[in-house]
């Protein structure tokens, strides 16, 4: 029979009813659905032993055996049992071959004949035994005539045709290892995916329908990623599959940026009055960093084309400064600006900046949370505004709801952007026409994942803290250390200063030996009894957040313990101390995140990373690059090393969708590669109306509407 990529798993005719139907449930409905789900690792099975008296308990060997007896056997569970031998040594070793929870084995195999097996020997009761490993029945012995019971209760299959090259499938070569799907064993997947390729027409072609490797065809690449003759076989098929994918991102992420080039956008830096107002009562000057960027978003703002800008800096870097410079810019030309903050803890604080900072002016403000959205308490003096209508709004996800968009939107900003699903930011963006867009992230970006979720933004970096930032020191301590902590916490409490301290829980759980804060609550409420402690996480209401907030701001409460909540959006430059508990269970970009809590006043601070992580352990090696430095660009380069680009990026968020080959967003080559193919593409053919482009027009023909995926 001939396969094609379209083909429905339904008429796959080695396929079990309950196969076809657990395939089905895991979305894999096609020939080419199947093809397209990459094995995640490989097991080497080339390597055949030979003396079985020679194997030690623990080898993981693949080995050439002769059946010579097979019968169902009982301990404490029933199993299949086959004692093995050479072929031509009846009475020399064995090795026990058992099978638990596998009946359909006993129907697969027959006293006489030769196997090759695979898996990892152990010593039991002074036999050498293996458990369940993986077995393929020598095909020269039954010259197509023998029929196989297919795993998990299959059809009757002549074994002829499960095979027709001969070839091992499960051992003996480079076995591919998949992702499990509920209801198929592995070995059954194994050989579905086997089958397929026997049978697969040459016509399989990539699914963006345009051949980055002409050299290296589609269909044999797709054999080789699967069942790859050698190590760097399988290394190549990836590197071309991972070429393809990167060409396909940096195409779509070239397409909106010629779209959103050319979109007329409105002139929202007529006027910089405010903005210079604002400058000549502050108590500093902007760093080189902020004036720059000031200067890059200002350029933008003055031009006729809708502004579309990524704003970039560490923690404590003055973002939101430039942020606050830019909407007064907005407001100078007679437009509103509006900032989407993802939490209300935050969105009050840039909330409370601003009014602080624009004391001295005119603009009116407005803050809209869930919990207020009634202007009348909150606006600021209007003055000279000719009516009272908030000209600077910020809030959270109430903004994306009709009744509090901002009207005459000139200026929209998200702040903390990966808080927030594309569709939100597009529903905020919507609010009104063309408004220039800022996207704004205190998580330091990697170059390479810079150029693939962001190449269609410009974007400006702060690379520069402010001179008065206080020092922060920091280290790794052991639980073992606590009494020595304690009296350190005490000297700086004694000093006036206040302390955070964080743990990975909110409450204790059975699943995890973790702190929790509300056990830690109790535990520093003994220590210091004297000192007034505030418990703060996420499951408090809005109301309850503000008073603890509230308190810590003012001193009132002197040690907050807390979640990670207070990643973002808490500024109390008195608090000079984070003690993190549990260090090891955060991601390195959190914990710059914490960290960032601290050193925001003049006072030197002190980070404490609280953990039992040894030496050599993946946990001790991140926390001692946050020992080593505190630039989060330096902390987020060696993030993406040690997790690998899979685990750092967020893909649900970015809208960039599944990475199947995430290799290559760490590889500035195939990178710069695909930009300048997609560029050569889209300058020869703008419109995609060439015969060889139309699977890319189909492409992108979904993203004609995109304002913009940042």
């Amino acid at each position: 029979m001939k396969l094609y990529p379209e083909t429905p798993i339904v008429s796959l005719p080695w396929l079990s009813p309950r196969e076809t139907k657990a395939l089905q449930a895991a979305e894999l409905n096609t020939v080419r659905d199947i093809l397209l789900r990459i094995p995640r690792r490989y097991e080497d099975r080339r390597t055949r032993g030979g003396d079985i008296a020679s194997l030690a308990s623990g080898d993981t060997v693949c080995l050439r055996v002769h059946v010579y007896s097979a019968a169902w056997r009982y301990s404490y569970k029933r199993y299949f049992e086959v004692s093995a031998g050479a072929e031509d040594a009846p009475h020399g070793a064995r090795l026990s071959l058992r099978w638990f929870n596998m009946p359909y084995v006993s129907k697969l195999l027959a006293v006489g004949m030769n196997l090759y097996i695979y898996g990892r020997v152990r010593e039991y009761a002074g036999m050498l035994t293996m458990t369940n490993p993986d077995f393929e029945v020598m095909e020269d012995e039954d010259a197509g005539h023998r029929l196989v019971v297919a795993a998990m209760g299959g059809p009757l299959v002549p074994a002829a045709e499960l095979s027709s090259s001969g070839e091992s499938v499960h051992t003996g070569r480079i076995v591919p290892i998949y992702r499990g799907v509920s209801g198929m064993s592995a070995r059954s997947y194994r050989s579905c995916v086997w089958r397929i390729l026997e049978h697969l027409t040459d016509e399989l072609q990539s699914p963006g329908g345009y051949d980055v490797a002409p050299s290296y065809p589609y269909r044999q690449a797709v054999q080789d990623v699967h069942f790859p003759a050698a190590e760097e076989t399988q290394h190549k098929a990836r590197l071309r599959f991972a070429l393809e994918e990167c060409f396909l991102c940096q195409f779509r992420v070239a397409w909106r940026r010629r779209r959103s080039q050319g979109r007329p956008g409105q002139v929202t830096a007529v006027c910089d009055a405010y903005m210079q107002e604002l400058l000549g009562h502050l108590p500093f000057r902007l760093t080189a960093a902020q004036q720059r960027c000031v200067h890059e978003i200002r350029a933008d703002m003055a031009a006729p084309q809708q502004m579309n800008r990524l704003l970039q800096g560490d923690v404590g870097s003055g973002k939101t400064l430039v942020a606050l410079c830019a909407m007064l810019l907005a407001v100078g030309s007679g437009k509103t600006a509006a900032m989407l903050a993802p939490t209300q803890i935050l969105a009050e604080q840039h909330y409370r900046n601003f009014c602080r900072l624009l004391a001295h002016t005119d603009v009116a403000l407005s803050l809209r949370t869930a919990g207020r959205a009634d202007d009348s308490d909150i606006t600021l003096d209007a003055g000279l505004v000719s009516d009272t209508t908030p000209r600077i709004i910020v809030g959270t996800h109430a903004l994306l709801y009709p009744a509090n968009r901002p009207a005459n939107l000139g200026l929209a900003i998200v702040d903390e952007q990966h808080k927030f699903g594309v569709q939100q930011r597009e529903s905020f963006y919507a609010a009104g026409e063309n408004p220039d867009i800022l996207v704004m992230t205190a998580t330091p970006i990697p170059r390479t994942l810079t150029l693939t979720l962001y190449g269609d933004l410009d974007v400006s970096v702060i690379d520069e803290l402010p001179a008065n930032r206080g020092e922060i020191i920091t280290a790794m301590r052991r639980p073992a250390n606590m009494k020595k902590i304690i009296a350190f916490m005490r000297e700086q409490l004694a000093e006036g200063r206040q302390i955070y301290i964080v743990s990975p829980l909110v409450e204790e759980s059975e699943k995890s030996s973790r702190r929790s804060a509300v056990a830690e609550l109790t535990r520093w409420q003994e220590i210091f009894p004297d000192e007034s402690i505030g418990l703060l996480h996420g499951r408090l209401s809005a109301d309850d957040k503000d008073t603890v907030m509230a308190a810590f701001h003012s001193g009132e409460t002197r040690i907050l313990v807390a979640t990670t909540v207070v990643e973002v959006g808490i500024d109390v430059p008195n608090a000079t101390i984070m003690l993190i508990n549990d260090a090891d269970s955060f991601g390195l970009s959190q914990l710059h995140q914490l960290r960032g809590r601290i050193g925001r006043g003049q006072h030197k601070s002190y980070c404490i990373l609280l953990s039992d992580a040894k030496p050599g352990e993946p946990g001790h090696d991140k926390l001692q690059v946050m020992c080593r430095t505190l630039n989060g660009f330096e902390i987020a380069e060696e993030d993406f090393r040690l997790r690998g680009p899979g685990d750092v990026l967020g893909t649900a968020q970015s809208g960039l969708g599944a990475v199947r080959f995430p290799e290559w967003l760490a590889d500035m080559r195939l990178i710069h590669r695909a930009s300048r193919d997609a560029a050569a593409i889209l300058e020869r053919d703008p419109q995609l109306l060439l015969p060889e482009h139309r699977p890319l027009r189909e492409l992108v023909r979904f993203e004609a509407d995109t304002r913009v995926t940042g």
